[in-house]
C-alpha cells in the first residue's frame, strides 16, 4: 500500500493581504482621528508594507487597523513582521515585512516535534521551504495535523496536498 502524505507550508494569500491593505487605506482616509496626521499605508516592494504618519502613536494606530483587517480576512498575524516606527525627516515610518515560507530552523523544529510527539512510523522530509509528512496510516497524519495546530510556532502553517 502506498504512503499517504501532506505538505506543511507557510504561504501568504497576496490577494487577501492586498484587500486588507486597501480597506485600511479607506479607513485611514475616512476616520476623524487620522485627519491631518499624514497617516498612510502602502506597498513598498514585493513583501513589504510601509506605514507613514507624523507621530509614533499614529503610525502604531495605522498598524492596529491593518492587523484588524488582516484578522477579518482570515489570515494569521504571524505573517506580519512589524518593526519599530523610525523618525525620517518630519514623519515616522514603520516597515512591516510579510513572512512566507518555512526556513531551515523552523523546518527542523517542526520535524523534531513530529518525531518526538507524533505517532510512530511518521516520516518528515524538508523540501526547500516546505515539509512533506508521510505515513502508511491516514489517521496518523490527522493526528500530526492536530498536533501541529496545537503548537504555538512563530510562523503561520497551512496543510496542503493531503493524499
Amino acid at each position: 500500500m502506498a504512503d499517504s502524505s501532506f505538505d506543511v507550508v507557510s504561504k501568504i494569500d497576496r490577494q487577501e493581504v492586498d484587500n486588507a491593505l486597501n480597506q485600511t487605506v479607506k479607513e485611514v482616509g475616512h476616520r476623524f482621528d487620522f485627519k491631518g496626521t499624514g497617516a498612510s499605508i502602502s506597498w513598498s516592494g514585493q513583501n513589504d508594507v510601509e506605514i507613514k504618519a507624523n507621530s509614533e502613536e499614529r503610525a502604531n494606530a495605522v498598524l492596529d487597523v491593518f492587523q484588524e483587517k488582516i484578522i477579518k480576512r482570515g489570515l494569521s498575524l504571524k505573517v506580519l513582521d512589524a518593526g519599530e516606527p523610525k523618525l525620517s525627516g518630519k514623519e515616522y515610518r514603520l516597515m512591516v515585512a510579510l513572512k512566507e515560507g518555512i526556513d531551515q530552523e523552523n523546518a527542523k523544529k517542526i520535524s523534531k516535534i513530529i518525531r518526538d510527539e507524533g505517532p510512530k512510523g511518521i516520516k518528515a522530509q524538508i523540501q526547500g521551504e516546505e515539509l512533506r509528512v508521510s505515513s502508511k496510516k491516514k489517521d496518523d497524519l490527522q493526528e500530526v495535523i492536530s498536533l501541529l495546530k496545537g503548537k504555538d510556532l512563530d510562523i503561520a502553517l497551512q496543510f496542503t496536498n493531503y493524499r
